[in-house]
């Protein structure tokens, strides 16, 4: 495999393992941090019910905005163009 075919899987790997989840990760903090998350639980017959603190949506914000920085980091480090060398107008000098 060559290192364009390698770069490509790479990202294609990352989108799947880090954008997707860190997608999911943006919307549920940002219902969270509106506090419009309810949740409700049982133990033993006794039933609570509350909303999430807002402090962990904001959490979940930064923690997706890191999710989905990692597949443009790997796409802009594996696939970026590399600038061609300068080939110089005119003879070469002579070697010495």
């Amino acid at each position: 495999m060559d290192s364009r075919t390698k770069g490509i899987v790479a990202t294609v790997a990352a989108v799947v393992l880090c954008g997707c989840p860190g997608l999911f990760f943006c919307v549920f903090g940002a219902l969270t941090a509106t506090g419009n998350m309810p949740f409700s639980t049982e133990l033993n017959g006794v039933t609570n019910t509350g909303t999430l603190p807002s402090t962990a949506g904001f959490v979940l914000l930064c923690v997706s905005l890191l999710l989905i920085l990692v597949p443009v980091a790997v796409w802009f480090f594996t696939l970026r163009g590399k600038p061609a060398a300068k080939v110089p107008d005119g003879p070469m000098p002579p070697a010495s």
